[in-house]
C-alpha cells in the first residue's frame, strides 16, 4: 500500500537524505540526464531546511521513501530564477514554486504525480498564492540519447491546467552522464492560476 504524505519542518529535514538518493536515481534518466552527487545534493537541498513554507510530499511504499515533489515559495528561489522573470510582469510573492517531482519508474501511473500536485497546490493555496509554477528541462528534438520510446509530460500538466510561461527560461548547469563537465541547459517556466 503506497501511502503519500505532506512533509514540513523536521519531518521534511529529516527525509531530505532520502530525496537526494532518489534525485540522483531518477534525474539520470532521460530528459536530465544529471550526474548526480550527495555534495551538490546536500548544497542544493538546503533550501528547503532553510525555508519556513518549504514542503515535501513524500510517496512511501511502507518506511521507504519511493518518490517526492517539494516546493517553497518562489523568492525562496530568487538567485536561481531571477533572469528568467525578469520582464515578467509577476511579483514572484504571488508564486509558489513546485520544484522537483521524482518517483521510481515501477511506480509510475498509479496517480501519485497528481497527488503531488494536488497537495503542493493547496500549500499554496493556503499561503494565498495566486500561481503554481515549475520548469522542465528543455533538450534537442534530436538528441543521441533520447530514448525512441519517450513519452514527454506535456499532456500531463496541461490536464492539470499548467502551460509554458512565455519568455521565462532559467538557465542551469550540471554534468551529463555522457559529458566530461556540467554544461548550460535550459528550462522552461510553466505555471498556473490557482
Amino acid at each position: 500500500m503506497i501511502r503519500v504524505e505532506r512533509l514540513t519542518g523536521e519531518a521534511l529535514a529529516v527525509a531530505l537524505e532520502d530525496v537526494a538518493q532518489l534525485r540522483i536515481e531518477v534525474f539520470r534518466a532521460w530528459p536530465y540526464l544529471y550526474d548526480g552527487d550527495q555534495t551538490y545534493e546536500r548544497h542544493y537541498l538546503q533550501t528547503y531546511r532553510d525555508s519556513e513554507d518549504a514542503i515535501l510530499v513524500g510517496a512511501f511504499d511502507g518506511a521507504r521513501l519511493i518518490g517526492a515533489a517539494t516546493g517553497t515559495p518562489l523568492e525562496d528561489h530568487a538567485d536561481d530564477f531571477r533572469a528568467a522573470f525578469d520582464g515578467q510582469d509577476i511579483d514572484m510573492k504571488d508564486v509558489f514554486y513546485c520544484a522537483e517531482s521524482v518517483l521510481l519508474p515501477a511506480y509510475r501511473g498509479r496517480g501519485i504525480g497528481h497527488a503531488f500536485f494536488d497537495a503542493r497546490e493547496a500549500h499554496a493555496r493556503a499561503m494565498r498564492r495566486r500561481y503554481c509554477a515549475f520548469c522542465a528541462v528543455t533538450r534537442p528534438k534530436d538528441h543521441p540519447l533520447k530514448p525512441e520510446q519517450y513519452q514527454p509530460l506535456d499532456t500531463f500538466w496541461r490536464k492539470r491546467g499548467y502551460a509554458p510561461l512565455a519568455g521565462a527560461v532559467a538557465s542551469f548547469q550540471w554534468k551529463d552522464v555522457d559529458q566530461p563537465a556540467e554544461t548550460a541547459k535550459d528550462l522552461q517556466f510553466w505555471w498556473r492560476a490557482l
